[in-house]
């Protein structure tokens, strides 16, 4: 079992993998493909043995629990960073549905489909897999109402959260040690008890994506080494009662990032390829399209407006380069508001 902890407001799991939960600006559900919304800074996390009177008992489980605060509506995207040496396979699921097939959640990985990544390469992750190159973007909704991904796909709605497992390669795969040419072994980054029911995650709107195939093969990960992760999702009330704390500032919708003229970010990695959409994850409905089903006076189109987004095109990592979040994080005022 890897061994699984906080470190510099990211989450660590084995020797050399972490992960960060990045705010970002909601991209419009109206039928557009929009490029990589920024990075808005890291959400805050928090381990659960640290607040675990304020929990439930199963908030103390086999996995490692954390939470995160988030705003109704609030869109994250997930930052990875690893070694380039010595790669792991990573498996991301929400309320217990895998993000990339939209499969139950099982303690190992497939081939056929891939229902992982491989980190590094692959950078980030904005949300499920619905599209050859593009993703719907992860939308935090309240349980029990029938907006999350894991409620259209199981007909239930209970899990909530993220969870991701994390594989280490089986031994004489990959060097332990970084070749000569890096200085250090750190890598920087990719870029009321019974009234808790937490958060899920929906479809959101459109983002050019790409997750790449595993370059090294299914038989390359050990699944008998392995960490697993649990992240619960707080609203902004339940954050403040629990932690006595503010959550973060609401961001910036997208409309207003616009016509302050702040970027979005385009990412050239055509040549590492796409997996293959899930045809189950494709038929999907964003949680617009379920609001309009639901609430048709709440379900109006969202747009952007007319001003044309200003693109930073970012060039791809090499296999011998570390990553981090920074070049696709935007820093700027935001507006406190509501969980509505």
């Amino acid at each position: 079992m890897l061994r699984v902890h906080l470190e510099n407001g990211r989450v660590k799991i084995g020797e050399h993998f972490s992960i960060s939960f990045q705010r970002t600006v909601r991209v419009p559900d109206d039928g557009k493909i929009y490029p990589l919304p920024p990075g808005l800074g890291p959400l805050p996390i928090h381990d659960v043995r640290d607040f675990a009177g304020q929990f439930p008992a199963s908030w103390l489980g086999r996995e490692s629990h954390f939470f995160i605060p988030m705003y109704q509506r609030e869109a994250l995207w997930l930052g990875f960073g690893g070694a380039f040496w010595k790669p792991n396979a990573v498996k991301i699921a929400a309320g217990r549905r895998n993000a990339l097939t939209g499969e139950s959640w099982t303690a190992s990985l497939h081939a056929h489909p891939q229902d992982y990544l491989v980190c590094p390469d692959q950078p980030w992750l904005d949300g499920f897999k619905t599209g050859e190159g593009v993703v719907r973007q992860f939308v935090a909704m309240p349980l029990g109402r029938g907006y999350s991904v894991e409620a259209q796909l199981t007909g239930t709605e209970y899990v909530g959260g993220i969870q991701i497992d994390v594989y280490e390669a089986k031994p004489g795969r990959f060097s332990d040690q970084p070749p000569p040419a890096v200085e250090s072994g750190v890598v920087k980054p990719l870029s009321a008890r019974a009234a808790m029911p937490g958060m899920g995650l929906g479809a959101g709107g459109l983002v050019t994506q790409r997750v790449y195939p595993d370059p090294y093969g299914i038989e390359t990960w050990n699944m008998a080494n392995a960490g697993s992760v649990f992240i619960h999702i707080l609203n902004s009330r339940q954050y403040r009662a629990v932690t006595g704390r503010e959550p973060p500032p609401t961001p910036l919708d997208a409309k207003t990032y616009l016509e302050h003229g702040f970027p979005w970010f385009e990412l050239y990695d055509e040549p590492e390829g796409d997996v293959p959409a899930s045809e189950r994850l494709s038929r999907l409905k964003s949680v617009q399209e379920l609001e309009a089903e639901k609430e048709p006076a709440a379900g109006e189109k969202e747009s952007a407006g007319h001003t044309e987004p200003i693109i930073e095109r970012l060039r791809h990592k090499g296999k011998n380069e570390t990553g981090d979040d920074s070049p696709r994080t935007h820093d700027t005022g935001r507006t406190r508001g509501s969980d509505r």
